[in-house]
């Protein structure tokens, strides 16, 4: 018989490390504006510069903190597949559902909304999430 419980907690570590790297993506490589960001708000980016001039400065620092909070959350899920979800504690599940929908699955829907460009990279990094979830109740 194969065994998927340690499978399903190496799909949901994955989902953490794919979290955790667009924080670090966040915090060190976004840009205050993506062209996406102009074309959403119906502005250049030169003219969202000129109307609002610190915007950019100010949008830096809450990527630098929204950033750090998605590393924490991936950090966070890494962890928690590595124990509670890999030993299957009571709650483990539920708790790992909530989480993956309110985090990585709320940043994916809310970018199909936006038509985002990263629409399709963010959809494709629930996909750890959900294939662990998939495991795990299989594996009962």
């Amino acid at each position: 018989m194969i065994k998927l419980k340690p499978y399903s907690a190496s799909f949901l570590t994955l989902g953490g490390f794919l979290v955790a790297g667009m924080g670090i993506y966040f915090v060190f490589f976004r840009p205050p504006l993506l062209p996406e960001d102009s074309k959403y708000i119906g502005l250049s980016l030169s003219a969202i510069q000129n109307n609002i001039p610190g915007l950019s400065v100010w949008l830096q620092k809450v990527f630098w903190v929204m950033g750090c909070y998605i590393f924490t959350a991936g950090l966070l899920t890494i962890y928690v597949a590595q124990t509670s979800f890999r030993t299957r504690t009571q709650g483990a599940f539920a708790i790992v559902s909530i989480a993956g929908l309110s985090s990585i699955g709320s940043m994916a829907i809310v970018n199909f909304i936006l038509h985002s460009d990263f629409k399709w990279v963010l959809l494709a990094f629930t996909i750890p999430w959900i294939v662990s979830l998939i495991l795990y109740q299989v594996h009962k």
